[in-house]
């Protein structure tokens, strides 16, 4: 054997030890997804195992990432948005907490709203035995000023909670766009 062939014939061991290292990178990677029970993509096993998205649809690997795939469908485990950078990800359980958060301000607003009328009810049936008419409509008009005041708190809680409902609608739509669009990527490879 001539150096050059010896050279050769070592330099295509190396290839296919770097190959093999690559490919066990990638089953460790995907059996490490499926045990956390994060979203199994072809992307992410390939950034996640350091490897080019080729690699990760060669014969002997794409197989058992698509099984993980079925298997992730099966169970019902959900994408995440992917395609949005992480600073700008908005989930669907945080669009939802801030649904929440905003009924529950508007129920501790009617709540206090209704107090307040009770409590202003009560003290304009005691101020109407001692007042005169003139302080009666400045408490009136104390009384108007402060009911309207609550009733533009509760229609911007009202607004919020309405545009909140926007959003999630909005981004269910994207997400369901953005993984039909996969699907047809995916079918199309």
């Amino acid at each position: 054997m001539t150096a050059r062939e010896a050279r050769a014939a070592a330099l295509k061991a190396a290839r296919e030890r770097d190959s093999q290292n690559k490919r066990r990178r990638v089953l460790e990677v995907l059996d490490s997804l499926q045990r956390t029970g994060t979203k199994i993509t072809f992307a992410r096993v390939a950034k996640e195992a350091g490897v080019s998205n080729w690699l990760a649809y060669s014969p002997g690997l794409r197989e058992p990432i698509e099984a993980a795939r079925r298997r992730q469908e099966e169970l019902g485990i959900e994408a995440t948005a992917d395609a949005v950078p992480p600073q700008s990800r908005v989930s669907n359980a945080s669009l939802k907490t801030d649904l929440a958060l905003a009924q529950q301000q508007i129920k501790e607003l009617r709540e206090e709203r209704n107090r307040l009328r009770e409590r202003l009810r009560l003290q304009l049936g005691t101020e109407l035995n001692h007042t005169n008419a003139s302080e009666l409509r400045d408490s009136m008009d104390e009384l108007n000023r402060a009911n309207a005041a609550l009733t533009k708190d509760l229609q911007q809680a009202q607004a919020d909670n309405k545009a909140l409902r926007a959003t999630i609608e909005g981004l269910e739509d994207d997400l369901s766009a953005a993984r039909q669009s996969l699907r047809k990527m995916m079918r199309a490879t």
